[in-house]
């Protein structure tokens, strides 16, 4: 039973005020029933399509005894002191809002069956809900609308609330319901972040630094501004205004991109002759010395990344003399109005974030350079400006997941089970802000490796050449994949089926050996196993594939996430992940050259195609643990268990993309 106490505590965690309205019932700031009995639900996270707004719905619709289509939701504006953290990083979204959105709307159901209950002048025990109305066996039943106002009025503090049982559960793991967004999103009526800009505002595209730390030091903009159409030109200065360059400011896109091309930009500075193969080459040379006595050892090359979201940066910003206004596809609007008080020395009040739907994020939509633009340019003009990158833009200008260089080092029993092992990392910190810097940090981010099997992990950090930033799994998709690799040669070269040789690894009674032989029995054959744990979840992938083709026939992946609570936005989420595990695996990778990225679209950086993309087949491993994270679960092992089923013993995996030039 939850009591005022708990039920307060949860909303204390997430620095929630119990409104005091009325006219509606709203237990706290994330669920209301409305005077017409309409159900709402304010999500205190973004949506960048990960799905986190139809799980809240369906959590709100357990609880509340209503269908999943009968919940209206709202997306919050950016605001922690009132809706607590708000970032979508770290797979946090389902693990942090589960309780307080099942412990909000369990109330509202409780105070609204109480209501009944008073009304009828019977026992709350003797009454249920069910389909938005409360239901008594001898009186009937009252719509939720007719129950409002007397919930309201209610003290929580006197009516006990219990949370729906998992024996009762008609949604919550169950639902079939697709994303309640969906419809909205496929007839194109779903607004995203360009779309979202106020009427009247102007639009900004930036010319920027054709290398590497490249500043402008003159620019002739006499043949911009002489085009129809073309407002403005301003000089961007790094970092306070983003990466730096020149905005042109025009009334539509189209003109705005012919009046950069007619711009004359002389640049300095920077780093005009930076190489990636070279920077490859320095962070090998940094390795340390191997210390102990080791039986095998593989080194392992992984290049940069980028994020390539289907829809490229952008942001709407408008500076007015009350303060500032954003709108922006966004991971975090909260830490992001946190940030811009603190850069532009504003109180948080004077500063509106309002977070659209995203076109994918994977890490890049919580850093703040496009915002930045777009102020700077509001300020310029005193209009409402929005920043539009194409995607030429957006793949050389990203924030990059760093290289790194891995040398894994094991000892071997008889049998060729591992039994001490060795990790030496070297790479780059994360340029965001704040630094993500710390080498504990980097290893905290990285090392989840969950086999019986004793050994160190080091981490050497050499300064970053280029923006670096979070990319889908962070560092565990670097570490997690040089060390399953590596265990998959090993078994490979002892004569163990691999999944066997997990196992032989594994505590019987754990998540993993459990998921491990979901998958097995699933897939029945597999040329590539590798498994991952984090996030409070883990999962095994399972993968057949022809080498001499390089063709993934199929990849089985079975997850245990505790509670699945919407299944095939669980399943979503493990597909999209191996389409980027098998995108980098096979040829996607940032290469630099003369100062300057070499890739610029989808053109040439090698994202898959539907053709490439194998059959994926998803098993949920349903367990007694609480729920856990998913986002970025799946890419790690099933990056692995690609390569290594590529993978033959005259050519082992030695890095990433399999089998090309790394860098």
């Amino acid at each position: 039973m939850i009591t005022r106490r708990t039920l307060l505590g949860a909303a204390l965690v997430v620095a929630v005020p119990i409104p005091d309205v009325k006219s509606e019932l709203a237990p706290t700031v994330f669920v209301r029933v409305d005077h017409r009995g309409r159900v709402v639900v304010t999500v205190p996270k973004p949506d960048t399509g990960q799905g986190v707004r139809t799980m809240a719905a369906v959590l709100v619709a357990e609880e509340l005894a209503v269908e999943v289509s009968d919940v209206a939701l709202e997306q919050a504006p950016g605001d922690t002191a009132r809706y607590g953290p708000q970032g979508v990083q770290n797979s946090t979204s389902s693990r942090q809002l589960a309780g307080p959105l099942r412990t909000a709307s369990a109330t509202a159901r409780c105070l609204l069956i109480a209501a009944g209950a008073a009304r009828w002048q019977v026992p709350a025990a003797e009454c249920t809900a069910r389909r938005g109305r409360v239901e008594h066996l001898r009186h009937g039943s009252l719509p939720y609308r007719a129950l409002v106002r007397e919930a309201a009025a209610i003290d929580p503090a006197t009516v006990p609330v219990t949370l729906t049982p998992p024996e009762q559960w008609r949604l919550i793991g169950k639902t079939r319901t697709g994303r309640s967004d969906a419809r909205d999103i496929v007839t194109g009526q779903a607004r995203y972040g360009a779309e979202s800009a106020p009427a009247g505002s102007l639009v900004a595209v930036v010319a920027r630094p054709p290398w590497i730390g490249a500043q402008a030091t003159s620019v002739d903009d006499s043949a911009a501004l002489a085009l129809p159409g073309v407002l403005a030109v301003v000089p961007l200065a790094a970092p306070a205004a983003g990466q730096g360059g020149v905005a042109v400011i025009a009334r539509n896109t189209a003109t705005a991109l012919r009046g950069r091309e007619a711009l004359r930009v002389t640049w300095t500075g920077g780093s005009p002759a930076a190489d990636s193969r070279a920077w490859l080459a320095d962070l090998k040379a940094a390795l340390p010395p191997v210390t102990g006595d080791f039986d095998t050892e593989r080194v392992f090359r992984l290049p940069l990344l980028a994020h390539a979201p289907m829809e490229p940066m952008n942001a709407t910003g408008h500076v007015t003399a009350d303060g500032v206004r954003v709108w922006a596809p966004l991971q975090d609007p909260g830490g992001l109005r946190t940030q811009l008080a603190r850069v532009l020395a504003l109180p948080e009040a004077q500063i509106q974030v309002t977070p659209t739907l995203a076109g994918g994020g994977f890490g890049r939509r919580i850093e703040s350079d496009a915002v930045l633009e777009a102020l700077a340019c509001s300020r310029a003009v005193g209009q409402p400006v929005s920043v539009r990158w194409t995607r030429d833009d957006d793949t050389r200008h990203d924030s990059y997941r760093p290289m790194s260089v891995h040398r894994l080092s094991a000892t071997l029993d008889a049998s060729g089970l591992p039994t001490g092992r060795l990790h030496q990392v070297v790479t780059w910190p994360l340029t965001v802000v704040p630094p993500f810097s710390n080498p504990a940090l980097v290893k905290a981010s990285g090392d989840h490796f969950p086999y019986a099997v004793p050994g160190e992990v080091t981490v050497t950090l050499r300064p970053a050449p280029l923006r670096t930033g979070f990319w889908r799994a962070v560092y565990a998709g670097q570490f997690g994949y040089a060390e399953e690799c590596f265990l998959s040669e090993l078994a490979r070269r002892g004569g163990h089926d691999p999944v066997e040789f997990r196992h032989r690894l594994l505590p019987a009674d754990s998540r993993l050996h459990g998921v491990l032989s979901a998958a097995a029995e699933r897939a029945g054959k597999a040329d590539g196993v590798a498994c991952h744990l984090d996030y409070g979840s883990a999962i095994a992938v399972l993968v057949t594939a022809d080498p001499a083709t390089r063709r993934v026939r199929k990849v089985t992946a079975a997850v245990d996430v505790g509670i699945p609570v919407h299944p095939s936005g669980v399943i979503a989420q493990v597909e999209g992940a191996v389409v980027d595990a098998l995108s980098t695996v096979l040829g996607a990778q940032i290469t630099v050259r003369d100062g300057a990225v070499v890739q610029s679209s989808f053109r040439d950086y090698a994202w898959a195609r539907i053709g490439d993309c194998p059959e994926i087949d998803v098993v949920l491993v349903r367990s007694a643990a609480p729920i856990g994270g998913l986002g970025e679960l799946a890419y790690p092992p099933a990056a692995a268990a690609i390569a290594s089923a590529l993978a033959t013993d005259a050519a082992p995996v030695t890095g990433m993309p399999y089998g090309l030039p790394v860098g």
